[in-house]
């Protein structure tokens, strides 16, 4: 079913976001739940440098009055995400703006542990002062153009029960009889193929019949039809096998049941019931094509969005990929593994998540914390820890909890900086839903930079999940806190740096983005292909010598420069080089230039030139004689001006005939 949250309607109320993101320079609302939890104001505001209101027990209850008056004040930030719903309701009553709410209570206040909440809590004020990043959307229009595909009574129940909210056509699979009304389309055929999402399907029908409205008696069809070719803004599948489209659950506009079960086919006749109109559907991913290592020359480099895209949205374009917005889902996976930065999750932004980390555990440890733990979780997180609050140990109040959107976007770079901002360990908690593979890959390569304090939790069950944590022994934090900045790559190598200040190079694993080149020597010719194939500038080479070139920092591992190389000198060493040598060229492998035997220039590889000789001389037809041979050991504009005045030279034309003259027209006339 769509995340309508996700990909809302263009005139509707945007969802709640229980964080709270706007500006909380005003005052925190404090109320301490009918006294089930324990709240330090004066501590909080100190922490804080927020203003707080005095502490309330039952703000929703029997103290509304002095939440009405909060709000009628303005500026009220009220620390409790429960009563939302009331809070704006009140609001509403008061012709006042709704009032940010933060969630202190089941993230922070109903713990177990005995240690203070205080720094925790200062923490999550902190982050949610943060400003969101503008939301980019595009919008989607549907005018409920419904096709329904399956069989007999129960696609035909379903267009029946559409039919008042959307134009529906019946795609019959089977050879049910023609109902006898015109409220609907109905055609049989087999479907093909489908394409598209929300408001921009595309189908291909074979053996496509279509009613035939005249005439006495039941409806006739027409002569079947092959590759026939239509569009419409929702499709209903009702046939009970495979679903069309590769998690077809992310597929917007896209709607599946299993005929058999009555519920779940009226869930999603529910569904399909409201999708008609202007809706604006999120932007995910920014692009920078240029950086893509996916191809160069026709050969394949970097396959990673490609293979781990769950929905299809990601597609070669030549040189570089292209993401379609409309099927993109906005799982991150793309932006976690790609090297380049080429792809990049934007919703929100790459560098916001790392500044929510870093004041985290910036406002931890000025609060007096020590040893602060990352819980990343999603919108399933939430709902795990808000039931271990209210029934169970809730989390504890070392465990600083961080809600993304998108745990997949949430990669190797993201975790390291993490660690390096303070945190002692970093823990993932995934949701059933969660792409595992992407995350797994991530969390290895984040382990063997950062160490073996990344963990992917994977408990569904409130109580189990607050076990693991209490049970875990953290380890130290990093012991110099850092707070990387730039591009993605370069996060990683400085907080590697933090966390390992004696290290020089850190093994890597086999599919590491970062590592360096290889070249075999004996088998290198320096012809240099790999140096104009490379998309990062990792390899170049000297104009003016035989050389070819490298910059560990730089390299991306994408493979294109041992795909290309017709000797197959080159192969690859994962691992993290934290040297300055890593930020400098370096030279792989050179050679002593040949001179030219007729004006001294330096050209070619003397190697190469002396292997030239000795495989064309007397062997071949045209080198059968020592100027052809010299000819070898020429410089271009020597080759081609000894080609020019040779005796022999295949390009040359016959002599040129003398121009004639009026004499030679007069000689000819007398001489007739």
């Amino acid at each position: 079913m769509p995340n309508l949250n996700r990909f809302r309607r263009r005139s509707g109320a945007k969802p709640h976001n229980p964080k709270a993101r706007e500006n909380m320079s005003k005052t925190l609302i404090l109320c301490d739940c009918s006294g089930t939890q324990t709240i330090d104001k004066e501590g909080l505001e100190q922490a804080t440098g927020l203003r707080c209101s005095r502490l309330h027990t039952g703000l929703c209850t029997t103290q509304t009055e002095a939440a009405a008056e909060a709000i009628a004040e303005g500026g009220a930030v009220f620390c409790c995400a429960q009563e939302t719903r009331f809070f704006e309701e009140l609001a509403g009553e008061l012709h006042a703006g709704a009032p940010p709410c933060l969630d202190l209570r089941d993230r922070a206040g109903w713990s177990a542990d005995d240690a203070s909440k205080l720094p925790k809590m200062a923490a999550l004020v902190a982050e949610a002062t943060l400003p969101d990043a503008p939301e980019k959307t595009i919008e989607v229009a549907s005018e409920g153009l419904c096709l329904i595909i399956g069989a007999g009574e129960v696609a035909l129940n379903a267009a029946e029960q559409l039919s008042d909210f959307l134009n529906v056509t019946v795609l019959l699979t089977d050879g049910s009889d023609l109902p006898a009304t015109r409220d609907f389309d109905v055609v049989h055929g087999r479907l093909r193929m489908a394409t598209g999402a929300l408001g921009g399907f595309t189908v291909t029908i074979d053996t496509l019949q279509q009613v035939i409205p005249s005439g006495h008696g039941k409806f006739a069809l027409t002569e079947p039809r092959p590759g026939a070719r239509s569009e419409c803004d929702v499709i209903l599948d009702l046939t009970g096998g495979e679903a069309l489209f590769p998690a077809h659950e992310k597929r917007e506009g896209y709607l599946r049941a299993d005929p058999a079960q009555a519920v779940d086919v009226a869930q999603q006749v529910m569904q399909a019931s409201h999708m008609t109109g202007v809706f604006e559907k999120p932007l995910y991913i920014k692009m920078e094509p240029l950086l893509c290592a996916h191809s160069r020359a026709e050969q394949t480099g970097c396959t990673n969005c490609l293979e781990i895209c769950p929905t299809g949205a990601i597609t070669s374009k030549g040189e570089h990929v292209s993401v379609d917005p409309m099927i993109c889902a906005g799982c991150g996976a793309c932006s976690s593994l790609c090297p380049s930065g080429a792809i990049s999750y934007d919703a929100p932004p790459v560098d916001l998540t790392m500044r929510r980390t870093q004041v985290l555990a910036t406002a931890y440890r000025d609060a007096d914390g020590a040893a602060p733990r990352l819980l990343v979780h999603d919108g399933h997180g939430r709902e795990m820890i808000a039931l271990s609050a209210r029934y169970g140990r809730g989390l504890p109040a070392d465990v600083l909890p961080l809600e993304l959107e998108a745990l997949s976007a949430f990669g190797h770079a993201e975790m390291v900086a993490a660690l390096a901002a303070g945190f002692a360990d970093v823990t993932i908690l995934l949701s059933p839903k969660t792409d595992r593979t992407a995350l797994e890959r991530e969390a290895t390569l984040a382990g063997a930079i950062g160490g073996d304090v990344i963990t992917l939790l994977d408990e569904q069950d409130p109580d189990l999940m607050s076990a693991a944590l209490y049970g875990a022994e953290p380890p130290a934090p990093c012991a110099s806190p850092v707070r990387p900045m730039g591009t993605r790559r370069q996060i990683t190598r400085q907080a590697a740096r933090a966390l390992a200040p004696e290290a020089e190079i850190l093994p890597l694993p086999a599919d590491a983005p970062y590592g360096a080149v290889v070249v075999d020597t004996d088998s290198c010719t320096l012809c240099l292909s790999c140096v104009s194939l490379c998309p990062s500038g990792a390899l170049g080479d000297n104009p003016d010598q035989p050389q070819l070139r490298f910059q560990e920092d730089a390299c991306l591992q994408c493979g294109l420069c041992s795909n290309i190389c017709p000797e197959s000198a080159i192969s690859y060493e994962p691992r993290l080089n934290l040297t300055d040598n890593a930020l400098n060229q370096v030279v792989l492998h050179e050679e002593e230039p040949f001179a030219c035997v007729e004006c001294g220039a330096l050209f070619g590889v003397k190697s190469t030139v002396e292997k030239v000789i000795e495989k064309l001389a007397g062997n071949h037809s045209m080198y059968q004689n020592a100027d052809a041979i010299k000819m070898i050991q020429m410089c271009d504009n020597c080759r081609i001006n000894a080609q020019y005045h040779s005796e022999n030279n295949p390009f040359s034309g016959g002599e040129r005939p003398r121009p004639r003259t009026t004499d030679d027209y007069l000689s000819k006339r007398r001489d007739h």
